[in-house]
């Protein structure tokens, strides 16, 4: 019994192994979309229910693809200078700034001045195909290639809205063409809603596109922004992220004058960056003009006889020029550079005071590493 036992547990141990753990329920392993959902959900660009499953099958509103869509070509942290006015949505709309970057993107066309967007309209297969070969740098074809690449394959091509003929040949062309796998003609259903399952598919199409070749506004967001500045030496670049390991010294200018003599520990104090942060490619990792603060961490005055002055920052948190405020953990000790005869003296008689005005710069020491995108100067937390 002990070994049929031990047998049992052990076929149990290799079934939890060779099984992957899917997210949802309701999309088991061999959904023809199983693959593209899992994806975009471990990168955050798709998310369940409520109850912890995906619905397939469901519609997507229009305000919620136009979200997908940024988050999946990773603009999510765009600003857009100039939005466009809309009868039927408001900056308090959740999906507010999403629309817009979806706009300033080529993404999706500007209707005339004042029209509705319809966000809770569900977004058509038309639409959303269109968003995606939008998102590209394609090759132009006419109307009549695009039918006849189309009318190779499908039945309906009679039906398919006359706007929607070249996106969707280019499409094609580019296998991009989502069509949910099943026996009989194939059909490209324009104008029917578009499933959360076909989203999925169609925005993975497109985010692996964009990787080669984005439409002329994504290609200059995504490239990794580079100038001229402090190198940070220790700063390691994969893909379109740098990260400024633990330990990485950095230096910063403080707003006001902090003293040994008269500052008292727990005080708060602002600094900036005043050159950009640089890898050793002169990628820009924190752009001149941050702000970063925190609080004195330990303050003693420097005595005659007793002890040189002690001047510790704690720095807790920076703001970007993006107007992110995140995390950056890290510690600076004033110090004076003497000659060897000072340092002699200040050895043996101590007494060293400590000033900083805002014209000296402070050396911080990162304790925990910082991950920056590259092409925007985004923090990740």
């Amino acid at each position: 019994m002990k070994n049929l036992f031990k047998a049992v547990l052990s076929a149990v141990a290799v079934l939890c192994i060779a099984v992957p753990v899917l997210a949802y329920p309701d999309v088991p392993s061999n959904h023809w979309a199983a693959a593209e959902i899992e994806l975009l959900t471990e990168q955050g660009v798709i998310v369940g229910y409520p109850d912890g499953t995906f619905q397939p099958d469901e519609n997507v509103t229009r305000a919620e693809f136009a979200s997908m869509a940024i988050k999946a070509l990773g603009q999510e942290h765009t600003t857009v200078a100039q939005p466009v006015n809309f009868t039927d949505i408001d900056p308090s709309f959740w999906a507010y700034d999403a629309i817009q970057k979806a706009l300033y993107f080529d993404l999706i066309s500007c209707p005339p001045e004042g029209q509705p967007f319809r966000p809770e309209d569900s977004v058509s297969r038309a639409e959303s195909i269109s968003v995606a070969v939008n998102a590209l740098t394609t090759e132009q074809i006419s109307t009549l290639k695009a039918k006849e690449v189309l009318s190779q394959k499908y039945a309906d091509i009679a039906v398919v809205p006359e706007w929607f003929v070249v996106p969707a040949g280019k499409a094609e062309i580019l296998n991009m063409l989502v069509i949910i796998p099943k026996d009989g003609a194939k059909n490209i259903e324009a104008d029917r809603p578009a499933t959360r399952a076909e989203v999925a598919s169609i925005l993975f199409q497109m985010m692996e596109q964009a990787k080669l070749n984005p439409n002329a506004k994504l290609a200059e967001a995504m490239r990794k922004k580079t100038g001229e500045g402090f190198v940070v030496k220790e700063a390691v670049v994969q893909g379109s992220v740098g990260t400024i390991p633990a330990g990485a010294i950095v230096p910063v200018k403080l707003t006001k004058y902090a003293s040994s003599q008269t500052s008292q520990a727990g005080e708060f104090y602002t600094a900036s960056a005043r050159q950009n942060f640089v890898t050793n490619e002169k990628y820009i990792l924190v752009r001149e003009g941050a702000t970063l603060k925190g609080q004195l961490l330990d303050v003693r005055n420097g005595k005659w006889f007793v002890r040189n002055g002690v001047l510790v920052l704690d720095n807790s948190v920076v703001t970007t020029v993006n107007d992110q405020t995140a995390p950056f953990n890290a510690v600076g000790e004033v110090k004076k550079h003497r000659n060897w005869f000072m340092k002699f003296v200040r050895a043996t008689l101590k007494g060293e005071k400590l000033n900083v005005t805002p014209d000296d710069v402070v050396y911080l020491r990162l304790l925990k590493p910082i991950k920056v995108d590259l092409t925007n100067g985004w923090i990740y937390e």
